[in-house]
């Protein structure tokens, strides 16, 4: 009988394939890709520039401590199932432990080929199957050693096909609830067919209850493994996968609101094909310490992607976050963009590359990094980069780390506002160019937890007073401009 709960370190060759891949049924091809992916987790260092090994914080983590969860289930808190049932625009899911729940799937669109299963249930449809291999043969597990560890041990995640010519007007919202012990290795796969259009949200919270986070589970002492000399006692795994077919628009959003003893490590890939279209954003608020890299790959003629972050962190939170926009074909336009904010002692690091391949010329791309530091304690590292292979290209990148202006706030302070209300002016004014440029949704649920990380209230989306007002702000901006727009004047 094995265990529900293992450590890493317990999985070898043999474990992997006959507890996760015979357990789950899953075809050889895949069981193969799990050992192969082991094998380069075990071997890879966990950050392999060395012109970056003296700024990752990847190294606070010790993974092999960590208990992951191969089954069960847990029930949504008050909160969470009152934020997924104030949702109702488009279709919602809830990610629950390893239990999916979807909400407001017509059988219309099922009809019409929309697809939303968990990922060990798509692995059982032949159809799905060959869209998983497909997305699966251009992924390299030995570029990056996190990136190994979650297509190896993932058994649970979302798959999603949006088929050729859908367009989808609202939302599709991920809930995803973490327990309050447990190590969870996700993979998410999303295949946006021909000329379709879809915008997904995520939303990633997990238990607030410290006291949660130390139960025995799995025959093993929590305090064996959840005292860590970071304080981090769990963590989430998560492998995001897109496929962008021609003529496509992908928008994806995701909030991190989880609690302070957690470690969120995810990697994102993009492939966009001939003039398709991904925008996405993330937004990085919770946990004790974030891991991200994001690599958009610009593979079809006239192909575009944007990708915009904001961190916020206090405490003693550490933010890792490395976004890569590749340019493999003609014609293709790329925009990386991150602000962080960062006080206490808490520690940001953005590390950025435009790669323009020989065969893209044409391209045009734009990088650039930029934090603030609230008060000394605080660290934020910036560290933008091009590679540039032929030439008939436009790169442009910029970086910049300043602590606040002083003056500024004596400025505003003059004027009427206390400390903390200059500060908090500040900030939302450095933040303020990249909100312009993300979708209306985006801005919203990021204005808000701004304002709730800032006035310490949960890091959780919800439909209160200050959402509203934020709503009505958003509108009432939207209509002057509308206004503004629209007005014809006669000269003479």
């Amino acid at each position: 009988m094995v265990e529900s709960v293992l450590p890493i370190s317990y999985f070898d060759d043999q474990k992997v394939r006959e507890v996760i891949g015979l357990r789950y049924n899953e075809p050889a091809w895949l069981i193969e890709s799990r050992i192969k992916a082991l094998s380069n987790y075990r071997t890879l260092p966990d950050e392999r520039s060395p012109l970056f090994n003296k700024y990752t914080t990847a190294n606070l983590l010790d993974a092999n401590r960590l208990m992951i969860m191969l089954d069960g289930t847990h029930e949504l808190d008050d909160e969470l199932k009152r934020r997924r049932d104030e949702i109702r625009k488009g279709i919602v899911i809830t990610q629950a432990g390893r239990s999916v729940e979807v909400k407001g799937l017509s059988r219309s669109l099922e009809e019409e080929g929309l697809v939303i299963k968990d990922i060990i249930t798509a692995l059982k449809d032949d159809e799905c199957v060959e869209i998983i291999r497909m997305v699966s043969s251009r992924i390299d597990t030995g570029e990056d050693k996190f990136l190994a560890l979650e297509h190896a041990l993932f058994n649970s995640g979302i798959f999603i096909y949006v088929p050729n010519g859908m367009v989808l007007d609202e939302p599709i919202t991920i809930i995803r609830s973490l327990p309050s012990y447990g190590t969870l290795v996700d993979r998410n796969i999303v295949y946006a067919g021909v000329s379709s259009r879809v915008r997904i949200v995520q939303e990633l919270y997990s238990s607030y209850s410290g006291d949660d986070s130390k139960k025995d589970v799995g025959g093993d002492s929590g305090d064996d493994y959840n005292n860590t000399s970071n304080g981090i006692h769990q963590a989430y795994f998560e492998s995001n996968e897109c496929y962008i077919a021609d003529n496509a628009d992908v928008e994806f959003i995701t909030t991190q609101g989880m609690s302070s003893n957690i470690a969120y490590f995810t990697n994102r890939k993009a492939f966009i094909a001939r003039d398709a279209r991904f925008n996405s954003y993330l937004g990085l608020f919770g946990g004790a310490l974030s891991r991200c890299k994001v690599d958009n790959m610009l593979d079809g003629f006239g192909a575009s992607a944007e990708h915009f972050n904001i961190i916020f962190g206090d405490g003693t939170q550490a933010f890792d976050l490395t976004a890569d926009m590749v340019h493999l074909r003609a014609n293709t336009r790329g925009r990386v963009l991150s602000k962080a904010i960062v006080k206490d002692t808490s520690r940001s690091l953005f590390k950025g590359m435009i790669n323009i391949g020989k065969d893209a010329k044409g391209s045009e791309s734009y990088l650039a990094g930029h934090a603030i530091i609230l008060n000394k304690g605080a660290r934020a590292d910036s560290i933008p980069a091009l590679e540039i292979e032929t030439n008939e290209v436009k790169a442009t990148h910029s970086a910049s780390v300043a602590q606040i202006d002083e003056e500024q706030i004596f400025y505003m302070m003059s004027r009427g506002m206390s400390r903390d209300e200059a500060k908090r002016a500040i900030v939302f004014g450095f933040i303020e160019p990249l909100l312009k440029r993300l979708s209306m949704d985006a801005r919203i649920y990021t204005t808000y937890l701004v304002d709730c990380k800032w006035r310490g209230r949960q890091l959780m989306l919800r439909s209160d007073d200050v959402m509203r007002e934020i709503w009505e702000v958003e509108e009432e901006s939207r209509r002057i401009e509308s206004d503004i727009f629209e007005k014809h004047y006669k000269y003479r």
